[in-house]
């Protein structure tokens, strides 16, 4: 049985937090998210990381994560998104800055992704647990098997910054445990009262804060690369898309498509480990002071590698 892969998206501009926290230390020996989540899937079991950079940054990216930094433990391998790394027929407007967004980074793997493949966000903490949870559903998934994905649900309010709005995709989850639909928020904050809001269309909409959420920790077999090549298509072929300079293809913009016509379903798992993140400097304080937390109840060594 082949181990699966852990796809990692770290190409993203960091707008808000002002510099690529991708690679910001958070750890007593500098190491960063990024490395806590390796560490976690090799314990779990992945036997390959998929970086997806952009090349504007690759050179530092890759001075600071090479392949010999794991020690041997897990196989590396780099690829790019980039503006212009679109179908045949397509053209990126000459004013577009931003990436084409996280499914958009997730087709660049295609050349390097043959197994099940797990997804993740390089700055976003998942925690041991939501690692040996999503390898144990995708060592379970058959070599021949399609349409058979997963992702790890979170409850929103623990999910939230205390410094500004966040996004998350909301999920509709059935009896059986299975996604049924997927609607990426804006603007989520928590208010003063207490109540958690998001911003649609100038107006403030409450939502539940136990509502569970993505944060972008999927579980795929291979054909879901096949089907986004399809579905970007026809994202790029909407005259909304190419007119909004800020346009994204979501994942959950090709998830909800294959729910839909039912190619595919999506087990939501659940799990008992801790996620946090870094969406703006004012974070990191936090997130550091939650790792050393889980040290010195010796969930990880003081140092990684």
């Amino acid at each position: 049985m082949s181990k699966p892969t852990l796809l990692v998206l770290a190409a993203g501009m960091a707008s808000r937090y002002g510099s690529l926290k991708q690679m910001d230390g958070v750890g007593p020996a500098g190491e960063a998210i990024i490395d806590y989540s390796i560490y976690d899937a090799v314990r779990a079991g992945f036997g390959k990381v998929v970086f997806v950079i952009r090349s504007t940054f690759a050179d530092s990216f890759k001075a600071a994560f090479p392949a010999s930094r794991f020690g041997g433990k897990i196989e590396v391998e780099f690829v790019y998104q980039e503006l212009d790394k679109l179908p045949k027929g397509f053209q990126a407007p000459a004013e577009r800055v931003k990436p084409w967004g996280t499914n958009h980074a997730i087709m660049m793997g295609a050349e390097v992704i043959n197994e099940p493949f797990a997804v993740i966000n390089a700055d976003d903490f998942y925690g041991r647990e939501a690692f040996q949870t999503m390898a144990d559903y995708l060592r379970g998934i058959g070599p021949e098997e399609r349409g058979n994905y997963c992702m790890v649900g979170y409850k929103l309010a623990n999910t939230l910054s205390d410094f500004g709005t966040v996004s998350r995709g909301e999920c509709v989850v059935d009896e059986k445990g299975n996604l049924k639909g997927m609607t990426e928020r804006l603007g989520i904050k928590r208010l003063e009262s207490g109540k958690v809001v998001y911003e649609e269309m100038g107006h403030q909409v409450e939502i539940a804060p136990d509502t569970t959420v993505s944060m972008n920790m999927f579980g795929f077999t291979p054909d879901y690369l096949t089907h986004s090549e399809r579905l970007f298509v026809d994202f790029l072929s909407k005259p909304e898309t190419m007119a909004n300079l800020k346009s994204e293809f979501y994942i959950a913009y090709a998830v909800n498509d294959l729910i839909n016509s039912g190619e595919a379903t999506m087990k939501v798992l659940t799990c008992n480990s801790q996620w946090f993140g870094v969406t703006y400097k004012e974070d990191k304080p936090d997130v550091e002071a939650k790792i050393r937390a889980l040290i010195r109840q010796g969930e990880y060594p003081a140092k990684l590698w």
